[in-house]
């Protein structure tokens, strides 16, 4: 295929075909986890849809904290499956990479600012609780979800459209499972360092801002809490936290060892391990912690169960 007099690459994702004992238990793992994260966040957004206990902003955030989710694995894994099962490196043309990183850097940034604000969700709810019905209107949440959307949207466009006009190899190689933003943008050819600017300027906007947000919230609530009396008020408190709190340490955890870390001290196993981790593992694990650690979710889902079971 031609763009103008200029012929468009066809990409080879390496994937694990160079890890070939993996690929087997590598494959039925990817499976199990993928065939999870489909139900457990189906589960979280019909719940927090069908009870009326769950019809509060946290509850309304993880909604869509879920739908993203959902859409994030099915832009990755399908094809990581079926890389997974060929013991040969798998083509991918060069507009199918760029609309699989489009996608991937929507909803990674989308789920960036939705943490956010459910971290101030909670920062309302604790430290400003006779403001929090004004603060976390239904108007206001829908701006928070709008926004976090919007911003998704804005840098996707802006990466996809910078690293897409680059120049590439007639036969490049990328020695990931998916096209991500780094290893495709070290195949270009020319053009390197005005995008790797762009690509760093970024991530520290938009994984270090969030993250520092968030942390500067956990701050204000930490003073609130210690400044209880009760050590029964302080657990009760805490507990409504905790499961935001995880979810956070393990997307931003991996997020920021993938993106932050020097080139060169980078392995390609071991970026490869860690994008597997938050693309595949992470959004399994948050409709568990959710389910586990949330008093609220895990009741709403007995109730639930109960009245599916028993009734006539």
């Amino acid at each position: 295929m031609t763009k103008g007099n200029q012929t468009l690459p066809e990409f080879i994702l390496l994937g694990f075909s160079d890890l070939r004992a993996l690929q087997g238990p590598l494959f039925w793992v990817v499976l199990l986890c993928y065939l999870v994260t489909l139900l457990g966040n189906s589960m979280i957004i019909l719940l927090t849809r069908a009870s009326p206990s769950l019809h509060l902003p946290m509850y309304f955030f993880l909604r869509h904290l879920s739908v993203v989710e959902l859409l994030y694995t099915a832009d990755i894994v399908p094809r990581t499956l079926a890389d997974l099962a060929s013991p040969h490196p798998q083509a991918i043309s060069f507009q199918g990479c760029a609309a699989q990183m489009y996608i991937f850097i929507v909803l990674g940034i989308s789920e960036c600012c939705l943490l956010t604000a459910m971290a101030y969700d909670r920062y309302a709810a604790i430290c400003r609780p006779l403001h929090y019905s004004i603060l976390m209107s239904r108007r206001a949440c829908v701006a928070m979800v709008s926004i976090s959307w919007l911003m998704g949207i804005i840098t996707a466009t802006t990466h996809s459209s910078l690293i897409f006009t680059l120049p590439f190899p007639r036969h490049p190689i990328i020695p990931h499972f998916l096209c991500d933003i780094l290893p495709v943008l070290r195949l270009a050819s020319a053009g390197k360092h005005r995008s790797e600017i762009s690509v760093m300027t970024a991530t520290v906007v938009f994984i270090m801002v969030p993250f520092s947000l968030i942390v500067t919230s956990y701050v204000r609530i930490l003073g609130a809490i210690l400044a209880m009396a009760s050590t029964q008020s302080r657990r009760k408190v805490f507990s409504t936290c905790s499961s935001h709190l995880l979810v956070v340490c393990l997307f931003f955890g991996t997020t920021s060892i993938t993106y932050i870390q020097p080139q060169a001290g980078s392995s390609v196993t071991t970026n490869r391990i860690l994008s597997l981790f938050y693309t595949v593992v992470t959004p399994m694990l948050n409709p568990i912690i959710y389910t586990l650690r949330n008093k609220e979710v895990a009741g709403a889902l007995r109730h639930m169960v109960k009245r599916q079971v028993f009734s006539p």
